[in-house]
C-alpha cells in the first residue's frame, strides 16, 4: 500500500486495465489508484479476473491505492447488508466507500448505517480511510444535505473515527451514457463548488464519481474549483473492448455478441426500445467489459494487451498532464 493519494481513481475493470495503470505508476510522478466494485472484485470473487478481494490487494501490493467503491446494501451481486464485505475490505484495502443510499434514501436512515459501519470498520483497522455519500444515479444529494449528512457524522463519530473520513462524492449533475460513450446531463459549477466548499468546511476531501468520457480540460476545470479527485470506470473497460473489436474476426464478433446478450449485463444501460440484434456491436461496447472472464470469451479473445496497455497511458497521460 502506498501513502501518495492519488487525483484520478479508475475502475479495475480487467487484468489488462490493472496491468496497465500498475505500469503507468511505475513511470510516472501523477500516480492512480483502483476502485473496485462489489461485484467487480468481491470476498468470494467477481467479474474481475475471479479475483477475490484479497487475491486482488496482493496482486497490486504497493503499486496503487485501492478503495472498495459502493459498498453496502444492496451493492454485490446477492442482497445483503454488505458488512461481511466490509469487513474483508478492512483488513485488505485503503479506503472503503460506505454507500447504503440504494437501500436509504433518508439521510437519517442512511447515517445510522454509515455511523455504525465507521465504528465497526474502525476496531478492525484502525487506519483505514473512509468515503461517504454517493453519486448522483443512484440518490441526489444537495450541498445542505450533504452538510446535514457531514455534520451527522461529526456529533455521532469520536474525533479519531470522523478524521478517517478522507472524501465526500461531491456531485455536478452528470451522469453516463455506455452505449453513445458519452458524460450525459448538464454541468453545475456553481452545485460543484457549493459541495466542494462543503467538504472543505468540514476538513474532508471531495471526489465525484462518473469522469468518464471528460476531456482533460474538463476535469482540469473540476480540479480547478478545488475538487480533490474523479473517478472513471467503464471508459476504461470500453478501451479494452475495443481493441477487441478492431482485432476479431466477424465470427468471433458473432460470439462476443452471444456472449454479451446472455449476461445480460447491458439491460441497466439502454432505454426500453434498444434492440440488441439491431446494434449488436453497441451491445458489445456497452457490457464486453463484464464477460471478459468468461470462459468461453477466454478461449476466443486476441492477444490485446500491448495495445491495451498503450491507449489507457495515452488516456492518463492525457488527463494528469493536463493539470
Amino acid at each position: 500500500m502506498t501513502n501518495t493519494f492519488p487525483k484520478l481513481y479508475i475502475g479495475p475493470m480487467s487484468k489488462n486495465v490493472v496491468d496497465a495503470a500498475l505500469e503507468f505508476n511505475k513511470t510516472h510522478e501523477a500516480k492512480v489508484g483502483f476502485i473496485p466494485s462489489r461485484r467487480q472484485i468481491e470476498n468470494t470473487g467477481g467479474y474481475v479476473n475471479n479475483w477475490t478481494t484479497s487475491e486482488f490487494s496482493k496482486y497490486v501490493d504497493s503499486g496503487a491505492i485501492i478503495q472498495r467503491d459502493h459498498g453496502g446494501p444492496l451493492q454485490g451481486l446477492h442482497e445483503d447488508d454488505g458488512l461481511q464485505s466490509f469487513e474483508t475490505d478492512a483488513e485488505c484495502y485503503d479506503i472503503v466507500h460506505i454507500d447504503p443510499w440504494k437501500k436509504y434514501t433518508a439521510i437519517a436512515k442512511g447515517l445510522a448505517y454509515t455511523v455504525s459501519t465507521i465504528k465497526r470498520l474502525h476496531q478492525i483497522n484502525s487506519d483505514l480511510l473512509f468515503e461517504v455519500g454517493t453519486e448522483e444515479a443512484i440518490r441526489r444529494f444537495s450541498s445542505t444535505e450533504l452538510a446535514n449528512l457531514l455534520t451527522g457524522l461529526e456529533l455521532e463519530l469520536t474525533e479519531p473515527e470522523f478524521e478517517k473520513i478522507k472524501y465526500a462524492v461531491v456531485q455536478s449533475g452528470v451522469g453516463l451514457d455506455l452505449g453513445n460513450r458519452t458524460n450525459t446531463g448538464t454541468f453545475s459549477e456553481s452545485r460543484m463548488s457549493h459541495m466542494i466548499s462543503v467538504c472543505a468546511k468540514y476538513g474532508v476531501q471531495s471526489k465525484e464519481h462518473n469522469g468518464d468520457y471528460l476531456t482533460p480540460k474538463e476535469i482540469k476545470k473540476r480540479y480547478d474549483l478545488g475538487l480533490s479527485a474523479i473517478n472513471i470506470a467503464p471508459e476504461f473497460g470500453q478501451i479494452e473492448t475495443q481493441c477487441y473489436i478492431e482485432q476479431m474476426s466477424k465470427d468471433e464478433l458473432d460470439i462476443f455478441y452471444e456472449i454479451c446478450y446472455a449476461s445480460e449485463k447491458w439491460k441497466k444501460w439502454v432505454a426500453d426500445d434498444f434492440r440488441p440484434s439491431s446494434d449488436k456491436q453497441k451491445l458489445i461496447t456497452i457490457c464486453g467489459h463484464y464477460v471478459f472472464a468468461n470462459k468461453q470469451f477466454m478461449d476466443i479473445k486476441p492477444s490485446i494487451a500491448a495495445a491495451v496497455q498503450q491507449k489507457i497511458s495515452d488516456r492518463l497521460v492525457g488527463i494528469l498532464d493536463e493539470q
